[in-house]
């Protein structure tokens, strides 16, 4: 069994599901799908100064809506907010983390106020993940990920499958979206 390679193992999940499921379909995603909300008050991403969130996070023009603690139920979240979400607090958080990124927070980000800044950034954080993760060997990957994670103890591997779920769940929910918005007036792309 020593010639598994567990982390080709690992990477299939997401590297699969992004190249036939949903890269494609981010493909032309415009700053009217970004920024469309489908139910009254939900977050989003929005000029700085405009949200009405209990809080903001953010460095730049555009600024992330939230709250400490989430209301229940938890706000309708737009693209712009589900795209934030993934590209700073699974992605860049963990690219710092983990494999050297510069440090990312939700209060330091500079938020991308239309979509194809936002796809920008997502390419240059999942190419940063997949590459610190590609260089992960066996012990790399049964290290415990220590105590910028809230199981210290718990291996690398255990938070490449968490990341990797997060990744597939949200952006799946982008796609959702898009296909709403789509689908609102009887409109095909």
């Amino acid at each position: 069994m020593n010639d598994f390679d567990w982390n080709r193992t690992l990477r299939e999940q997401w590297e699969f599901h992004w190249d036939h499921q949903l890269r494609a379909r981010l493909d032309g995603l415009t700053d009217d799908e970004y920024f469309w909300s489908p139910v009254p008050d939900a977050w989003s991403v929005r000029p700085r100064g405009t949200s009405t969130a209990p809080a903001q996070g953010g460095s730049g023009d555009f600024t992330i809506d939230f709250a400490f603690p989430q209301p229940v139920p938890p706000p309708f979240t737009t693209i712009a907010w589900r795209l934030g979400h993934v590209i700073v607090g699974v992605l860049a958080m963990r690219n710092a983390a983990h494999f050297g990124a510069p440090e990312a927070s939700y209060e330091t980000w500079d938020y991308a106020g239309d979509a194809t800044t936002a796809l920008e950034q997502l390419e240059t954080q999942l190419d940063r993940w997949t590459a610190g993760v590609r260089a992960l060997d066996e012990a790399g990957l049964r290290a415990p990920v220590g105590d910028k994670e809230p199981f210290p103890e718990a291996p690398m591997a255990d938070l490449v499958l968490h990341i990797q779920r997060e990744l597939i769940h949200h952006l799946s929910e982008v796609c959702l979206l898009r296909d709403l918005h789509l689908h609102r007036n009887g409109t095909t792309r």
